[in-house]
């Protein structure tokens, strides 16, 4: 449970750290996208505002900067003037020595085949506006601005997975100290239990004693009854506490092995087949043959022996018991079914926490310690598995284990 503990911590942290570098990286290449690109399309307005490809007026920089007096000499641009009909009509190539008429002629088809009136044309950022005497179209270049985009992304996600790594470490360090107050009361808790039911065993046995005794001389007496059952419940409610402060360990079940899973069940349900029949209620058992599991055969006999005893006390009147098990997807399924009385579905997980009770009123007709499903799921866990539990109609449940 510590290490299990650390785990969920780490992953927990490491998640919310991730979303935030995700979240500062995306915010800041965006924002440098933006500017970059707003900047370049005002500078394609500028050019087109003077109606002639010289160097134009250039407009302030962000933040309102004034552009840097060398800012003309370094623009690199050229236009293309279309008729009506579409044709060229004029090409201005004096700003940019690195593009012929054919390829310029080329750019022009391009961005006409797309349709759009502003964009990315490989390395070219382009406007297209109207004149009194055409279309114009106009390419600025932008491949410093282009590669100082893709630089800053590259830097930015070496240095978040950077960060990320360092974070992991950081955490993974840290994550000891965090839940070291929850593991001091956890073995707390454990020791409590432990020490108590050594202490109650003894006062126990003599009560169990004690009440035999009195049937014995005294013949069958209600009190006397009474005192050897209530005995016996509590009993149970200590081995079953020992038990879960058990599945609760590191490693709750030391020793595993390979064992035939089909003839573990067929054992666990024989015995309630005499019960469920004299209950007069019905009890069916479908089990694929040549199930194999790793793991210890006594904890799934006790999970399907818990499961089947739950099913049993809470199906209503003249109901329905199902227990089946299939391979599924490299998988063990099982399935523990049930008819009961209406029910309330909205809080049924929370039928796994010790002590909690759908309908309390029926805790003291059942008999139940109110612990055995949070024994299960701790078994289920052990052996890498999960329990689930559903009801379609709110007259039966259905518990479901994953193997």
């Amino acid at each position: 449970m510590p290490k299990t503990l650390r785990h969920k911590f780490i992953l927990i942290s490491m998640s919310a750290l991730s979303v935030v570098l995700f979240l500062l990286l995306s915010g800041i290449n965006l924002a440098n996208y933006w500017v970059s690109t707003d900047r370049q399309d005002r500078i394609l307005h500028a050019i087109a505002a003077n109606r002639h490809p010289f160097p134009p007026r250039l407009p302030k920089e962000p933040l309102g900067a004034p552009p840097s007096p060398e800012a003309n000499a370094m623009l690199r641009f050229f236009v293309i003037r279309l008729d009506e009909n579409g044709d060229i009509t004029d090409l201005f190539l004096e700003h940019i020595s690195s593009v012929t008429a054919w390829e310029a002629e080329a750019y022009s088809r391009r961005i006409r085949e797309t349709g759009r009136y502003s964009g990315y044309c490989g390395e070219y950022r382009y406007y297209v506006c109207q004149d009194g005497t055409g279309t114009l179209q106009i390419f600025l270049n932008s491949s410093n601005q282009l590669q100082f985009m893709k630089t800053l992304l590259l830097l930015s996600l070496l240095i978040a997975l950077g960060s990320l790594l360092f974070l992991f470490f950081l955490v993974s360090f840290l994550a000891k100290w965090a839940v070291r107050p929850y593991v001091r009361n956890m073995e707390a808790q454990k020791r409590f239990i432990t020490d108590a039911s050594h202490e109650l065993k003894t006062p126990l046995t003599s009560l169990s004693t004690s009440a035999d005794m009195l049937l014995l001389e005294d013949g069958e007496n209600e009190w006397a009854a009474n005192i050897r059952r209530q005995t016996e419940r509590l009993s149970r409610l200590v081995t079953n506490l020992v038990t879960l402060s058990r599945l609760d360990e590191e490693l709750p079940i030391p020793e595993k092995e390979d064992f035939p899973l089909d003839d573990i069940l067929w054992e666990s349900a024989e015995p309630f087949l005499s019960v469920a029949k004299a209950e007069g209620k019905r009890l069916e058992i479908d089990l694929e043959d040549g199930m194999r599991l790793h793991g210890d055969p006594a904890a799934i006999r006790q999970m399907a022996s818990l499961l089947l005893d739950n099913a049993l006390r809470y199906s209503d009147p003249g109901g329905s018991i199902r227990l089946t098990a299939r391979h599924m997807r490299k998988k063990i399924h099982l399935d523990f079914f049930n008819t009961c009385e209406k029910i309330d579905t909205k809080d049924l997980n929370r039928l796994f926490e010790r002590f909690y009770r759908i309908d309390r009123s029926r805790a003291s007709k059942t008999g139940g310690t109110g612990v055995g499903l949070s024994i299960a799921r701790g078994i289920a866990r052990a052996h890498g598995g999960e329990i689930t539990v559903k009801s379609r109609d709110g007259n039966s449940i259905c518990f479901t284990i994953i193997l």
